[in-house]
């Protein structure tokens, strides 16, 4: 069963063609980052207009590459929710279109969900249940996964998301765009005990399984020299202190945010028992996280490849394809939403 996916939750326009939820024909992906990168940040209205005049040639592009048609399509999945409105409703459209002309099942799909499916894409499929790593721009989730649709939160962030904190410390220090890409290269040279930034307190009782990245984010920025262990080096922006590595904030930053995640992710696996953990989204790519997770003997650790962790197509069509073969149907007047959906929550 073929099943084109169509993904524009946010600022990457993508489709892809997956065969049986396994077997990826082809995957699109249109970056709008240069038209961003201006802006140190996603401007909404840009990328849904970049998505209405990018959607139609992306799409046709998975098919060719694919080497189909679209009469060889036997079902279509698109991204719902979370996301850009404008650009969820771009992608959406297009999607409903395309299935009820051609006359497919469609399905209405669920962002998060679709980031814990795409290590599936590579072969990787791991016995439920587990525990998921969501971490974004957008979202930091601990969860449990008993099915690919069936996720109860442990843990998410009371205030910002890791990746917010990540493009946000980036921008104020001009690192680059996106933030976290720029920080991981720059922290491959810096050091990482330059400074001791601090650990949010969350650690009893329901929200012990919680994240914060409010007080790091401002202990980074707006409070820099009072956790400094003083070291010469040299200035790379305005807002650096002449006698402070860029990279080692760089550095530093970066592996307080991992322990922020590490330490609340380990706390809840050794709470369940459950010994797999399966990460998605963009921050999944980040090599100091792989890093400190894989050096856990004890817990199988599964990560997507690095051009599955971004948005893309062929996770929605991969995920897509779980539910269409599962009977499951969304109607043609299912709305976009902006918001995250409601998963259900509990405390091991």
């Amino acid at each position: 069963m073929k099943i084109l996916g169509i993904e524009s939750s946010c600022d990457e326009c993508a489709a892809a063609v997956v065969e049986d939820g396994k077997r990826i024909l082809s995957n699109v992906v249109a970056t709008q980052i240069p038209f961003h990168a201006v802006y140190d940040g996603v401007v909404p209205e840009i990328a849904s207009r970049k998505h209405t005049e990018w959607i139609y040639s992306v799409v046709q592009e998975s098919l060719d590459k694919a080497g189909l048609s679209p009469g060889d399509i036997e079902g279509v999945a698109a991204t719902a929710h979370p996301g850009l409105l404008g650009s969820l409703l771009v992608g959406l459209s297009f999607a409903k279109a395309f299935a009820w002309a051609r006359d497919l099942p469609f399905i209405a799909v669920d962002h998060m969900l679709a980031h814990l499916y795409a290590s599936q894409l590579s072969g990787a499929v791991p016995d439920y249940p587990f525990l998921g790593l969501l971490v974004s721009g957008g979202h930091s989730i601990i969860c449990r996964v008993d099915d690919f649709d069936r996720v109860t939160v442990l843990g998410t962030t009371i205030d910002d998301a890791v990746g917010e904190a990540f493009d946000k410390v980036s921008k104020y220090y001009g690192f680059g765009y996106p933030g976290g890409l720029a920080i991981d290269k720059l922290a491959q040279t810096g050091n990482a005990l330059a400074f001791r930034f601090p650990l949010p307190n969350l650690h009893k009782g329901e929200h012990r399984y919680d994240l914060s990245y409010s007080g790091l984010k401002t202990a980074v920025i707006n409070q820099l020299e009072q956790f400094r262990v003083p070291e010469k080096g040299g200035a790379m922006s305005a807002a650096i202190p002449s006698t402070v590595n860029p990279v080692d904030i760089a550095a530093s930053f970066q592996k307080t945010a991992v322990e922020i995640l590490l330490r609340s992710l380990f706390r809840a696996a050794c709470d369940t028992g459950l010994t797999t953990i399966v990460a998605g989204g963009g921050v999944a790519a980040n090599s100091y996280l792989r890093a400190r997770i894989v050096e856990r003997q004890d817990l199988r650790c599964i990560f997507p490849p690095l051009d599955l962790c971004g948005d893309n197509g062929a996770m929605i069509a991969g995920i897509g394809y779980q539910y269409l073969l599962r009977g499951d149907r969304s109607p043609l007047n299912v709305v976009a939403s902006a918001r995250v959906r409601a998963f259900k929550r509990n405390y091991p």
